[in-house]
């Protein structure tokens, strides 16, 4: 699903004290682009990306086991090969993990 709106990405911090601090703030902030996909996989249980200027953005990886991971800078086209993946494990471990870092303080 895709959500447009006029975006409020101004509210985005470049610096958070925790993972759970920075997926709380994204999540709750109005982006052009919010898509979320529930998968088929084995460990990924759902996907979301949030995008203020449709070419870059934040990617939140949900496991089965109710841990989260978020990564920033995921270029949109990335995440449309993610959502579209035959394999979301594979698609994870070989073109985001390792790819893609938010950094805490």
């Amino acid at each position: 699903m895709i959500v447009s709106c006029s975006g409020n990405c101004d509210n985005i911090s470049k610096k958070f004290n925790s993972y759970d601090e920075a997926i709380s703030l994204v999540r709750s902030t109005d982006f052009s682009v919010e898509e979320k996909v529930d998968t088929d996989s084995s460990w990924i249980d759902s996907i979301e990306y949030y995008s203020c200027d449709e070419v870059s953005g934040y990617l939140i990886v949900n496991t089965k086991k109710g841990k989260s991971y978020i990564h920033k800078n995921v270029p949109i086209q990335v995440w449309n090969e993610f959502k579209n993946a035959d394999s979301f494990g594979r698609f994870y471990n070989q073109n985001i993990k390792g790819n893609y870092y938010l950094n805490i303080n």
